[in-house]
């Protein structure tokens, strides 16, 4: 029996991009979980457990797969990256983090190939095959 995630999480700027994305996820059911946040900032407050993500003393569920969205005003995926690189590791994503572009840069791909954080780098819209191709090569008893 293939288990679920427990957490997904988002981090896009895109409202309308979460709200797909989430509900592609929902409709997988390969996750008990689907977290959205709108920015480097609100992520790091979310792994950390401060800010706004604080809920009564209780973290929300660390998440095992992380899709990240390289181009967002402010805090950019790339300065997120940096800020997650310090984190210690049970603020980290439990398996994999994603990021997802709509950057025809190639630069981009070849700077996420070099992250040793970065395990996929994808292009958007995020699509059920690209989210089964991801689960199948880092966590095959998922969904």
């Amino acid at each position: 029996m293939k288990q679920k995630l427990m957490c997904i999480l988002f981090i896009d700027d895109d409202e309308p991009t979460n709200f797909l994305n989430k509900l592609i996820v929902q409709e997988m059911g390969c996750a008990h979980h689907v977290e959205v946040v709108t920015s480097g900032v609100e992520a790091l407050e979310y792994l950390t457990g401060t800010g706004t993500f604080e809920n009564n003393g209780k973290m929300h569920p660390r998440p095992d797969l992380i899709f990240l969205d390289v181009n967002m005003p402010g805090m950019d995926g790339w300065e997120f990256l940096q800020h997650y690189e310090k984190l210690p590791p049970y603020q980290k994503a439990n398996i994999v983090m994603v990021m997802l572009t709509t950057s025809l840069i190639p630069d981009d791909e070849v700077a996420a190939q070099k992250n040793i954080e970065i395990s996929g780098f994808e292009n958007k819209p995020l699509e059920p095959e690209v989210i089964k191709k991801i689960l199948s090569r880092f966590c095959p008893d998922v969904c």
